[in-house]
């Protein structure tokens, strides 16, 4: 067994979404000041490697915390997108990308985590690929990217479709994984696990990628 860690290391130099606040780390307790080591945290909820959930976008849509464990887990299938994300992308993997509950998307994009080219043109799902992975009955979707939906548009005047065809669906979205290069064309169990605090619009999970050997 192989497991495959898909999340990128929060630190408070770490790019965040503009606009966002980075996160802080500070130290709470010390072990010679106080026998015990303990970091006060203070971050947004779509910090690093993350999982957004319909509550995010949509008035009385569904929060993490209400959501049973089993929607953050499942097998995955883990489509090669370099450039575009199309069902012809998916044409030669839709026999494993029928079967799974997610969904996931390698670009590569990752590969310019901590540069300013990560915000940059990077590929997002046309809308067919989004009703495919609705009409499928997938939990989710993920990738490698800052968003599924480009950096050029206005959230707030609803041009964002693909977040919203998703969480009108009920489903779903990780985004910022990496190390997808390790498991892509391949269908892996996937655990992506969000801290469960109340009323979650989302928050930063620990996702990692299962291959059996």
């Amino acid at each position: 067994m192989k497991v495959i860690d898909l999340t990128h290391v929060i630190h408070e130099d770490m790019q965040v979404y503009p606009g966002t606040e980075p996160p802080r780390l500070t130290q709470g307790n010390t072990i010679e000041k106080d026998g015990f080591r303990e970091t006060a945290l203070f971050m947004y909820s779509h910090t690093g490697t993350h999982m957004d959930t319909p509550a995010h976008m949509l008035e009385g849509g569904a929060e993490l915390d209400r959501l049973p464990a089993s929607t953050f887990c499942g097998k995955a299938a883990v489509i090669p997108c370099k450039g575009r994300i199309t069902m012809e992308e998916i044409e030669p993997y839709r026999e494993i990308a029928d079967k799974a509950e997610f969904i996931i998307f390698h670009t590569g994009q990752d590969k310019l985590w901590g540069k300013e080219e990560y915000f940059g043109d990077f590929p997002v799902p046309e809308a067919e690929v989004i009703r495919y992975a609705i009409a499928s009955g997938k939990k989710g979707v993920g990738i490698d990217c800052m968003s599924v939906d480009s950096m050029n548009i206005d959230p707030t005047r609803e041009e964002m479709p693909n977040h919203f065809m998703l969480f009108r669906a009920g489903k779903v979205i990780v985004e910022n994984l990496c190390n997808l290069d390790q498991c892509s064309g391949r269908m892996v169990d996937f655990f992506a696990l969000p801290l469960k605090y109340i009323n979650a619009d989302g928050a930063p999970v620990r996702a990692v990628a299962i291959l059996e050997d």
